[in-house]
């Protein structure tokens, strides 16, 4: 009798105990959300019209030689090379148009973004060419064996900057990059060993609060020095009903066969990119009349 009554009491207990520590769980998980800054909706980046005929890196600069990156001469050159075998209608430096990921940091260029944050990863969902990034804020180190992404590892902590007790800025840096990557399509170089390093500081303007921040810093051993750019998004929308989404094999014409460019016509029949260009290499092909 005495077992039975003490199990009733625990029994008793334990009815009582578990909705009370769901209800300290549900509190404690509200009070850490709130500690976190309100990003919600849909973001875009500030284009500066006057200016801008492709997305770079310095949003208020022109692209290629107008954003004015402290180069060494190894990739001025490589720039110059990119900017004159495009004006002949090659692609030059310039992975992404034939459909290779963007990478960091061009994958912050294009499309809408919408931020997920968690206390352990913020989640950057974009609908550019690049569709994902994940900043991890729990206090993890850099991977021991880590495999390199074009999106690149990217570790955070948030900051509450102000001492109001909500934070008010994400720093992260990103490494352990793979390639080929560009800054913008005139095929401004990154450097082909991907050693880039990529601090970034992600914060709302204090006066405007749909301008997000993201002031940007590469170092990368293309550059003399590292590069800062205060790159800006405008939140379009904070009730979403639709999200746009890009997929670069759609409408692509371009061709890559071996080192040489070439075009899809209309037709569907392939062409040459550049002038007095020879056909691919189709000795792997039956040929017409054989």
């Amino acid at each position: 009798m005495l077992k039975q009554s003490s199990a009733c009491v625990a029994v008793a207990r334990l009815g009582v105990l578990v909705p009370l520590m769901a209800l300290l769980l549900t509190g404690g998980a509200q009070a850490a959300d709130e500690k976190y800054p309100n990003w919600k909706g849909q973001w875009t980046r500030v284009v500066h019209r006057e200016v801008e005929v492709q997305g770079a890196f310095d949003q208020t600069k022109p692209w290629g030689l107008g954003q004015q990156a402290p180069l060494t001469a190894e990739y001025q050159k490589v720039l110059k090379e990119s900017m004159d075998d495009q004006a002949n209608g090659g692609l030059g430096n310039y992975p992404t148009s034939h459909c290779l990921p963007s990478g960091m940091p061009r994958i912050m260029t294009f499309g809408r973004m919408e931020y997920v944050i968690t206390p352990e990863t913020t989640y950057l969902l974009l609908s550019g060419s690049d569709h994902l990034r994940r900043i991890f804020t729990d206090g993890r180190d850099w991977p021991k064996q880590p495999t390199p992404t074009y999106g690149g590892y990217s570790i955070g902590r948030w900051v509450d900057e102000d001492g109001s007790g909500t934070y008010t800025t994400l720093v992260t840096e990103t490494r352990y990059f793979k390639g080929p990557r560009a800054f913008d399509a005139s095929g401004l170089p990154l450097a082909f060993d991907n050693q880039s390093v990529i601090v970034e500081r992600f914060f709302v303007d204090k006066t405007r609060p749909d301008i997000m921040h993201v002031l940007t810093t590469v170092s990368d051993h293309a550059l003399t020095r590292p590069w800062t750019s205060d790159r800006q998004y405008q939140r379009v929308a904070t009730d979403v009903e639709q999200w746009p989404e890009t997929w670069c094999q759609e409408g692509n014409a371009n061709v890559v066969i071996g080192k040489e460019n070439y075009f899809i016509r209309a037709d569907g029949l392939l062409m040459p990119a550049k002038k007095n260009q020879t056909a691919p290499d189709l000795r792997y092909f039956k040929q017409a009349g054989e």
